[in-house]
């Protein structure tokens, strides 16, 4: 699952003297989610080396030529609008949505590329988890409602991922 999840220490031990600061210290559970990438950064190295190779191939047979001269632009072309489309599409995949859970408050952050971020805070007591198997924008759409809204989370997941998540955010929402 592309989540990545850190706990931390509910609450300073009783014999220490520290306070816990609720809302504003560290959290107890730091969420990341952001959707699958399968083209790694390796691999666009590679795949546009191929590609450049491969359309050059043709120009073996035109070197020496003048013709050479009227196919190298369209290939040079070819390969940098390749190069462009790979890299504007990793910049559009650059989303992810950031929960940080305290005792008495949760926050999510929904990071965009070129938009404003969203950002949704209310009492986890009081936040509903919900999962809609069916009839969602997406099979097995989560859901937080609290505070007068509802917001999504894991849109971008796998539907078996979503479920995780699901019961995920149901176990931390109310522990114990």
């Amino acid at each position: 699952m592309p989540v990545e999840i850190t706990r931390y220490a509910e609450r300073a031990p009783d014999h220490s003297g520290a306070l816990f600061n609720d809302g504003e210290g560290q959290p107890r559970l730091h969420l990341v989610a952001r959707p699958h990438k399968s083209l790694t950064p390796g691999g666009f190295v590679w795949f546009i080396g191929a590609t450049a190779a491969l359309l050059a191939l043709p120009l073996l047979a035109a070197i020496g030529s003048p013709v050479l001269w009227g196919l190298l632009p369209f290939i040079v072309g070819a390969v940098w609008a390749i190069w462009w489309g790979l890299k504007r599409s990793w910049r559009d995949m650059d989303l992810h949505e950031d929960l940080l859970l305290w005792d008495d408050h949760v926050r999510l952050t929904h990071v965009a590329p070129r938009k404003a971020d969203q950002v949704w805070e209310a009492n986890p007591y009081w936040v509903q988890v919900r999962l809609t198997p069916h009839g969602g924008r997406v099979p097995d759409y989560v859901t937080l409602k609290g505070e007068g809204r509802e917001v999504e989370i894991g849109a971008f997941l796998a539907a078996e991922e979503r479920v995780e998540l699901y019961h995920l955010l149901l176990r931390e929402m109310r522990p114990g």
